[in-house]
């Protein structure tokens, strides 16, 4: 079987829409034929060179697609089924997953950077039969893509694909900050600091927890628009004064304290001591943005005093079987946002379109909607 995708040679180059050929599926291995792939900024990491992973590689972790065809040990979906992929497989018998923990999953960690699934194989192969690496287990800018069984999560069919595809990666990462991890409480004070993707979702999350304040910080004032409609009850951008002056609105709001709940969503040193700043003694402070792995950062030690509890999260907590059906059906109840932020969509065929637009700042949600 042979089918397009989008590869990427070298680092700092454009993708080529090439034919791939699939290999003999595995017995766990599931087929999805894709029909919406988000664009993330860890693809652009990877591209750039932020991100070392092995080439030649098909990005994209954000995808959504009906099942083709399942290996003979396949249980948990069908031919038919409508998924979502997720980028976080695991085995389920590993030392961490047997601790409640696949995220960090053994043979996902040990395989995922090299290109590899969970069992160390790669699918793919370019024309001329050689090797072509997977990313983050999901590889979904392409007409189809083969991921593991705990990869290919089942949802329900109303939802469309470009709108079920987000769910795999920034809609999961801040609503379950907030709803599974820091555990917003009703009648709490809560501070995102970046309006970005992932952001957004968490002020959703901080909204469905019913959370009575949730600040909304960042520099771009549609995305503060946008976290209005996400559900912010305050604004704050640079209009508002400096950092000093923004922790002080949110200080104003709760009695001298600070925000109970506070999720740094933006990446960096500053955003990180302001998220530090604006988080009560005894609050929670939820990290989901980053920077380079090998950079460091320096903050103001106390800052983190005071009894603050701090927890870093790559996906919010994800328990994909359980969470991301659930947050399939809050869309379709009308009580997701999701439509607003796509703000742009492409062929594959035009993929680096959207990377230069995200070069630029001048989307949201790029997706790109696959043709067969």
């Amino acid at each position: 079987m042979r089918y397009r995708a989008a590869v990427l040679h070298a680092t700092g180059g454009r993708h080529s829409i090439e034919e791939v050929e699939l290999q003999p599926l595995a017995p766990g291995d599931v087929l999805v034929r894709l029909h919406a792939s988000g664009l993330c900024h860890t693809d652009l990491e990877v591209i750039e060179g932020a991100l070392p992973y092995p080439l030649p590689i098909v990005l994209g972790h954000e995808g959504a697609g009906v099942v083709e065809r399942v290996g003979d040990a396949v249980v948990a979906v069908k031919p038919g089924d409508h998924v979502v992929c997720s980028w976080n497989p695991h085995c389920g018998h590993c030392f961490y997953c047997e601790r409640d923990q696949p995220i960090l999953c053994e043979p996902f960690s040990r395989h995922q950077p090299a290109g590899r699934l969970l069992d160390g194989g790669s699918r793919y192969r370019l024309a001329g039969g050689r090797m072509l690496n997977h990313f983050s287990t999901t590889s979904t800018h392409a007409q189809y893509t083969v991921v593991p069984e705990s990869g290919a999560i089942a949802v329900p069919r109303e939802i469309p694909f470009d709108r079920a595809c987000l769910i795999g990666c920034g809609v999961m990462t801040g609503v379950g900050a907030a709803v599974r991890l820091a555990r917003v409480e009703p009648g709490s004070t809560a501070v995102v600091v970046g309006c970005g993707a992932v952001g957004l979702h968490a002020i959703q999350g901080a909204r469905l927890q019913q959370a009575d304040a949730i600040v909304a910080i960042d520099l771009d004032p549609a995305r503060l628009a946008l976290a209005r409609a996400c559900g912010a009850t305050h604004l704050l951008g640079p209009a508002d004064g400096d950092a000093a002056a923004q922790v002080a609105f949110v200080k104003g709001l709760s009695g001298g304290r600070g925000a109970d709940f506070v999720f740094e969503c933006a990446g960096g040193e500053a955003p990180l001591q302001l998220a530090l700043d604006c988080t009560r003694p005894g609050g929670s402070l939820t990290i989901l943005g980053k920077v380079a792995v090998d950079r460091k950062v320096s903050l103001r030690f106390g800052s983190m005093m005071g009894e603050r509890r701090i927890l870093r999260s790559s996906y919010g907590g994800a328990r994909p079987r359980r969470d991301f059906p659930w947050l399939a059906r809050l869309y379709l109840d009308g009580r997701l946002e999701l439509d607003a932020l796509i703000t742009q969509r492409l062929p594959l065929e035009r993929i680096d379109e959207g990377f230069d637009a995200m070069r630029a700042g001048r989307t949201l949600r790029t997706v790109l909607e696959i043709a067969h």
